[in-house]
């Protein structure tokens, strides 16, 4: 059967391999790329027979994932990390490319390959990095924006790659070939513009007129492919038309439902892309190459990293965020397989060159899930060690209130709790590190400082020791943890309100010695449970008791140690024996 058996083979083959990375712990990425390279044709396994049809399979799912990337990415969210993608990200590739030059002079390389050596490895892996933020509940942080923003901006760097390197075999030959390739991407840019604010919502309003689910898939689907594809046609990078077309659906009244049903196709050929990944694994390469291979693995992991966490320092970021990127965006990307692809083809790399890029790529992407999921506990281990406070706060206003709610994040969520205080004239006031939300804030009279509330001098502008209630936003649990040990010595008697990104992250939030944890799918669950029950006549009493059940269940353990909360469950137990009738006495 050809393809058909490999795909079931490759496909049933994974579905065990990441039910025991579950069991283990890990994410499933891993398993699908051990999956290939157990039907690698270089390990001696079950060699498959159409490996180059699941190669250009697994190109439609890079393809997926990007057009995926575009709808869930909104220029709005770019605003707040420009500076860093548009700027920092060309400071970046510059620096790589440097060490890898270096790295290629140490091997006794020529210019030529030295300088191809830096490029491929420069460039970071938007696939893995998107999983691996998946499978960690880190996507919508302020450090998984970062790394999006400036992984785009790689993205986009590959088009002139593609033209320039070649031009080091001929230079003459290669400058009206720069030109031209810009020409095209503008082009292309102008004409996505118009076809998605003109022609793409009429096209995607007949489609939802229609009432098919099928056939919204299908067109969705057609889209991104189909403008990756035209962008391919015309010289540029299939999986860059996809994003684009994703982008611009995304301004349309459409994008949450494309990306909602497009999710479950991006992560079966996501699947193909990191099994073919896998199949790319030579060990007899390694095993002759050894010392080459883990000099370029380390070189490129700790120089990388370095220069990523660097970076995010120089333009002022704090607290986990430069920890995050090292960890996240030190491996090689997808995109260097099709530059060194491009490279072998034009004989301007020779095989060796090749294979360790390769490998390299191979390993670092499997490397990616088991170190970045450890920078929480790295970032704990560097806040006890080199605890010290940044200059950049010095001098901060001591606030006069007192008995007041200190709200950590001015985003959407810390924006609203603030206005709902307002209105009832409580006293509080907001932190956030985001200068357009402090400017928001100000404009809606709301108190807020400029700063990161994970530093003790930040807090004490807060006045925090005299502070009743501290409330924070964020999902991300390192920083959770930074703020409530900071805060409980400057107030052991101060309550803590926090928000957990899902209900596995419940136990991590428990060790914190937090007063109330807020799980925002849970609860929209519960309310939109009270509303079902509330349109089915069932008696107001008996659905507060329903949702409190469910509500306790959930948070037992969390709250075992409180006699408050005790009290209170009694109370709730006790609750449905009465019911409760509103009267209206004139």
């Amino acid at each position: 059967m050809g393809i058909a058996t490999d795909l079931i083979l490759l496909v049933v083959t994974a579905f065990f391999s990441g039910v025991v990375m579950q069991k283990l712990g890990q994410p499933l990425v891993l398993g699908y790329i051990l999956t290939g390279i157990a039907f690698s044709p270089y390990t001696g396994g079950f060699a498959l027979t159409s490996v180059h049809e699941i190669e250009l399979l697994a190109e439609i799912g890079v393809a997926l994932l990007l057009f995926a990337l575009g709808l869930e990415f909104s220029l709005k969210d770019l605003k707040p990390v420009k500076k860093i993608a548009l700027i920092g990200t060309p400071i970046q590739i510059m620096l790589t490319i440097g060490m890898g030059y270096g790295i290629g002079q140490l091997m006794g390389w020529d210019d030529k390959s030295s300088v191809w050596l830096g490029t491929l490895v420069s460039l970071s892996s938007t696939m893995v990095l998107l999983k691996t933020l998946m499978s960690q509940g880190w996507l919508g942080t302020l450090s998984s924006k970062v790394m999006v923003g400036m992984l785009i901006v790689q993205d986009l760097a590959v088009v002139p790659f593609m033209v320039l390197l070649p031009m080091l075999n001929d230079p003459s030959v290669g400058w009206l070939s720069l030109e031209i390739a810009i020409l095209k991407a503008v082009l292309f840019l102008a004409g996505m513009i118009f076809f998605g604010t003109r022609l793409l919502p009429r096209i995607m309003q007949h489609i939802a007129h229609l009432g098919s689910r099928e056939l919204f898939l299908l067109a969705i689907t057609a889209i991104g492919l189909g403008v990756g594809y035209v962008t391919y046609l015309v010289g540029l990078s299939f999986a860059f038309g996809a994003f684009v077309a994703g982008m611009v659906l995304s301004e349309s009244d459409y994008g949450h439902q494309a990306l909602s049903d497009i999710i479950p196709v991006r992560d079966l050929f996501g699947l193909l892309f990191f099994a073919s990944v896998g199949m790319l694994f030579n060990p007899a390469f390694v095993i002759d190459h050894w010392q080459e291979v883990l000099i370029l693995v380390l070189i490129v992991s700790v120089g990388k990293g370095s220069i990523f966490a660097l970076l995010a320092k120089i333009f002022k970021y704090r607290n986990v965020v430069p920890l995050a990127l090292g960890l996240g965006l030190f491996q090689v990307g997808e995109f260097s397989f099709v530059l060194a692809q491009m490279g072998i083809s034009t004989n301007s790399i020779s095989h060796e060159v090749y294979s360790l890029v390769l490998t390299t790529a191979v390993i670092t992407m499997f490397l990616t899930p088991i170190i970045s999921r450890q920078t929480p506990r790295l970032y704990s281990l560097r806040k006890r060690w080199f605890s010290h406070e940044s200059k950049d706060y010095i001098n901060y206003p001591k606030s006069g209130k007192r008995n007041h709610v200190i709200i950590v994040g001015g985003g959407r969520v810390g924006f609203r709790i603030a206005q709902v205080l307002k209105r009832l004239s409580v006293s509080m006031m907001i932190i956030e590190l985001d200068q357009l939300r402090v400017d928001r804030a100000k404009n809606s009279e709301i108190s807020v400082i400029y700063g990161d509330a994970s530093h003790d001098i930040v807090l004490e502008a807060a006045n925090t020791s005299a502070a009743r209630l501290l409330i924070i936003t964020t999902p991300e649990i390192v920083i959770a943890q930074a703020i409530v040990d900071k805060a409980r010595k400057m107030n052991p008697s101060i309550q803590v309100v926090a928000r957990a990104p899902g209900i596995e992250f419940l136990e991590e939030f428990k060790k914190l010695n937090i007063s109330e944890v807020v799980i925002p799918e849970f609860e929209a669950g519960l309310e939109m449970a009270r509303k079902a029950l509330e349109h089915l006549y069932i008696p107001a009493a008996k659905i507060q008791h329903y949702t409190e059940s469910l509500r306790q269940d959930l948070f037992a353990s969390f709250y075992s140690e409180n006699e408050e909360y005790k009290i209170l469950e009694q109370l709730n137990l006790a609750e449905h024996q009465y019911d409760i009738q509103w009267v209206l006495i004139k």
